[in-house]
């Protein structure tokens, strides 16, 4: 199941250390990052493990062995290669191939560097607390940043302050949660900017195209992201996702939308706003 909609259910269950800020404002950016990091960085989650071939063979030996432990040899071997074969025909399903393998490694190196410098300024995206964004960065980097071999390697070398950063993010049980500790709304411009330029940048042209194939009923959308070509069947969920940031925006009165506005200009983000 989605954790965007797990963790709001737990929101409104269980009361104190929210995730999600009270600030409607400081709550969309919150809404924004987390979906990126859902539906975006996922995409080079995916890319990493089943491209190169260390990244296959660690996945192969591991995966099988966490449902089937005790399992012999033999019976490993058949679900290794039946996972690496299942896995490495569906690369297409994200949009993982030879021409848009360099815009999905570059976008990772980029939010690598955008990252390190986020937590060198703050401990985490939205402050001194922990958000539903630093989950949402936190869960694909568990497997980029510590388990494949190829991210996990480009990340200790270019940001092993982000691979720290995803051990801390294991256990923040006892981390301080007070309203105080969410960082400024004048803040985010300055220390998020680069980041909300990233998903301009790479996310927004990919959910406004598939949403356009979607509308046309095409079975594939096609576009470019970082001025090189982008092909991949469309992808119902994301035009949904869309369709939530949307809604996300037009919940915000008048006043709040125009704080939006102002951080958004000139990141690309504003393409995904559907002005009423």
């Amino acid at each position: 199941m989605d954790s965007t909609p797990l963790i709001r259910r737990f929101e409104n269950e269980i009361e104190g250390r929210a995730t999600i800020p009270d600030n409607a404002v400081l709550g969309f950016i919150n809404y924004l990052i987390e979906d990126y990091a859902d539906e975006w960085l996922t995409k080079a989650m995916f890319h990493y493990r089943w491209y190169y071939e260390a990244d296959i063979e660690m996945a192969a030996a591991i995966l099988p062995r966490w449902r089937g432990i005790q399992k012999t040899e033999a019976q490993l071997q058949k679900m290794s290669d039946y996972i690496a074969e299942r896995q490495i025909s569906r690369l297409y399903v994200v949009g993982s191939n030879d021409i848009t393998a360099p815009v999905i490694e570059e976008s990772y190196k980029r939010f690598l560097q955008i990252m390190d410098e986020i937590i060198l300024r703050q401990q985490f995206v939205l402050g001194a607390r922990p958000s539903s964004a630093d989950f949402g960065i936190y869960a694909q980097l568990t497997q980029l940043a510590k388990f494949d071999p190829t991210p996990a390697a480009i990340c200790m070398k270019q940001a092993p302050r982000v691979h720290a950063w995803t051990d801390l993010v294991d256990d923040l049980s006892g981390h301080p949660a007070d309203t105080s500790h969410w960082m400024s709304v004048d803040a985010v411009k300055e220390t998020l900017g680069a980041l909300l330029s990233e998903i301009g940048r790479v996310y927004a042209p990919a959910l406004i195209a598939n949403a356009k194939a979607l509308q046309s009923g095409e079975k594939q959308m096609e576009t470019t992201i970082d001025g090189k070509s982008w092909v991949q069947p469309t992808f119902p969920y994301q035009a949904k996702c869309l369709r939530w940031i949307n809604e996300a925006y037009q919940n915000l009165n008048g006043s709040e939308q125009s704080q939006v506005d102002a951080l958004l200009k000139d990141t690309g983000c504003a393409a995904m706003i559907f002005k009423r």
